[in-house]
């Protein structure tokens, strides 16, 4: 069988439009601050395209025409599984009969049948290891979480992403709020995703998703993502200072801004023994975006 090229594999199609996107929200529907109404205003109101309201243990299905801006139907599971390891999980879409009594293995499974995405939750604030992560083949791992990091310093997921990516190189990068509007702590709007698709629907967009055709920021923006002459990275970007090609353990490419001006395009060639790559950009107050692996596993 014929192996499949760089460019064939290439994840990014950059052709559509950019929306962004806010995939772990509370409401008072659980352990949040604002009704679902106030929630969905608060976030039209800052420019966002979509949200999926990720309520604990208690699934919220979308209504389309009900709120100012899409609305995707979620739950965020928070239980153990049968070898008794402590999870969060947040779960996009495919919650259509998930209740609080079932258990965690049985509730991920029956948002895998019905097409869901499964995002691991901060697993730094779950002290979670890699080996449990791998455990329940999730689609995703929150890369950033605003709230646990605000919070409790504990919001950063790249290390548990990074040595995951080597046993599953298809795993997605999140960046969320986990937005529970709490008194006393600045308003929510930290971590987002940025998804390209061809329109502003619910299939569109979680087709997008489960492509990992989306790139994730609490800052920076990537303009776009490319490959050409068969194996050179082309990012344009916003305004940034430090761009990095992260690979495998210690594999890694570094472009910086060179004399004060910053950066705005850059590009790497990747290298083919890597088994994995993904971009990350880092402006001037040291906000970043990443993006999803460059390359679709060879079994996709």
């Amino acid at each position: 069988m014929n192996q499949l090229s760089m460019e064939e594999r290439f994840r990014y199609d950059c052709s559509g439009r950019w929306f962004k996107g806010s995939v772990h929200v509370h409401t008072t529907n659980s352990s949040g601050r604002l009704t679902p109404e106030e929630v969905a205003a608060f976030y039209a109101e800052a420019g966002y395209d979509f949200i999926c309201i990720t309520d604990k243990i208690v699934p919220f299905v979308g209504e389309t025409d009900k709120y100012p801006l899409l609305v995707l139907s979620g739950i965020e599971l928070d239980d153990r599984d049968k070898q008794d390891s402590y999870y969060h999980v947040v779960c996009i879409e495919g919650v259509n009969g998930v209740t609080g009594e079932m258990g965690l293995d049985e509730a991920i499974e029956k948002v895998r049948a019905q097409g869901g995405i499964l995002v691991w939750a901060h697993p730094h604030t779950s002290n979670n290891t890699v080996v449990e992560g791998l455990r329940h083949g999730f689609h995703g791992v929150e890369v950033f979480n605003s709230i646990a990091q605000m919070a409790f310093g504990k919001g950063m997921g790249a290390f548990h992403w990074d040595a995951s990516l080597g046993h599953q190189p298809d795993m997605l990068g999140f960046a969320t709020d986990d937005a529970h509007f709490i008194e006393g702590l600045p308003a929510e709007k930290g971590g987002w995703i940025m998804v390209n698709a061809p329109e502003l629907s619910r299939e569109a967009i979680l087709s997008s998703i489960h492509r990992g055709n989306f790139y994730s920021s609490n800052g920076p923006f990537f303009k776009s993502i490319s490959i050409e002459q068969g194996n050179r990275i082309v990012a344009e970007t916003s305004p940034v200072i430090h761009a990095r090609l992260v690979g495998h353990m210690g594999s890694n490419k570094y472009r910086g801004a060179a004399g004060g001006e910053p950066l705005t395009d850059m590009h790497f060639r990747l290298p083919d023994d890597w088994s994995y790559a993904r971009l990350e950009i880092e402006d001037a107050a040291g906000k970043m975006a990443w993006s999803n692996p460059l390359l679709r596993g060879t079994d996709n």
